[in-house]
């Protein structure tokens, strides 16, 4: 569904506009212009200054999704049609609420974006920071005949997909951190969540999630690991979410096509490419247990092998997390 908040669109520019006008635009009273204002203060966190003679303002523009240009993009991309594409202006996590859908018989290829998330969530039960009109919150569903376990690779896949993507807006610096995070500088850029849900021997479907920094602001002082976003990084091609989103999408469902019929390995070599820590000396957490050791790359299943005491070890996403010098997974 359309963002429908006509206040917020109509201030996107980030520019005055009196009382009068946006009573108009709504039909209220200047009365209700500001407390409905204020009510987006409060529900979305927006900071709208108020100025006696000239109005009310967005301190920062906003540049907000719009269904019918992400639509026209991925038509332009060569894409079908999508069996539904939700907009929500604010969500607790569009990867739980696309999960609810899938259950309820969403189809495959279903995508949700939103300009908030309340409750976004990282891998181990981490937040991710979600401010209104900034970044990308995206969840994609896809349903496969294969088995959960057949589909752990995927992870990794989707996270080259978006690295792609990236290189051509020329973030050249980009790179990959198991199991599926981005990198610019050994600061988090981008990361994905894959939830999966299925039968032992199939068929199953996953949740794509994908989290993408490009504006943060001082909401970044909440993150409490090194970050970047794609205002901060020079030379970054000129952008708009809606184009991201879209790019985003596309890039995703070339990554699915060619795993559900090659699996992960046409994706191993690219990875061992972009690999951020290859060859460095890195720790290995699981519950109750620490593992340091040399970091030797990706098996083909998409698990992460460590030369530990001499000896390799191959440790999977679900399992551990993994950290070097002060980084985090």
């Amino acid at each position: 569904m359309p963002l429908s908040h006509e206040l917020i669109e109509r201030l996107a520019d980030g520019r005055f506009h009196s009382g009068q006008e946006l009573g108009l635009l709504l039909d209220v009273s200047r009365t209700a212009v500001w407390k409905k204002l204020n009510h987006y203060k409060q529900r979305y966190g927006l900071e709208i200054d108020a100025v006696k003679g000239r109005g009310y303002r967005l301190r920062e523009p906003l540049d907000l999704l719009n269904q019918e240009s992400i639509l026209q993009a991925l038509a332009e991309g060569g894409l079908e049609p999508l069996p539904a594409l939700y907009l929500h202006p604010s969500i607790d996590s569009t990867n739980s609420w696309l999960l609810q859908q899938a259950g309820a018989g969403a189809e495959s290829g279903a995508v949700c974006l939103a300009e908030q998330q309340l409750a976004g969530k990282g891998r181990h039960g981490r937040q991710w920071v979600s401010p209104f009109g900034r970044n990308i919150y995206l969840s994609l569903l896809w349903r496969f005949e294969l088995p959960p376990m057949q589909i752990a690779g995927l992870s990794l896949a989707s996270a080259i997909g978006v690295l792609r993507l990236l290189h051509q807006l020329n973030v050249t610096e980009a790179g990959l951190k198991w199991p599926n995070d981005i990198l610019w500088r050994e600061k988090k850029l981008a990361g994905l969540l894959l939830e999966i849900a299925g039968e032992a021997g199939g068929p199953s479907q996953v949740v794509i999630g994908v989290g993408l920094n490009t504006r943060l602001g001082d909401q970044g002082e909440q993150i409490d690991q090194p970050w970047v976003d794609l205002d901060t990084i020079p030379h970054v091609m000129s952008h708009t979410r809606n184009q991201l989103a879209s790019a985003i999408i596309l890039r995703l469902r070339e990554v699915i096509e060619r795993y559900r019929l090659e699996g992960l390995a046409p994706f191993i070599d690219e990875w061992r490419q972009y690999d951020l820590l290859l060859g460095r000396e890195v720790v290995i957490r699981s519950p109750g247990q620490a593992h340091k050791g040399e970091h030797l790359g990706i098996d083909p299943s998409g698990g992460i092998r460590i030369r530990i005491d001499g000896r390799e070890q191959c440790f999977h996403a679900g399992e551990v997390s993994l950290r070097w010098g002060a980084g985090e997974a």
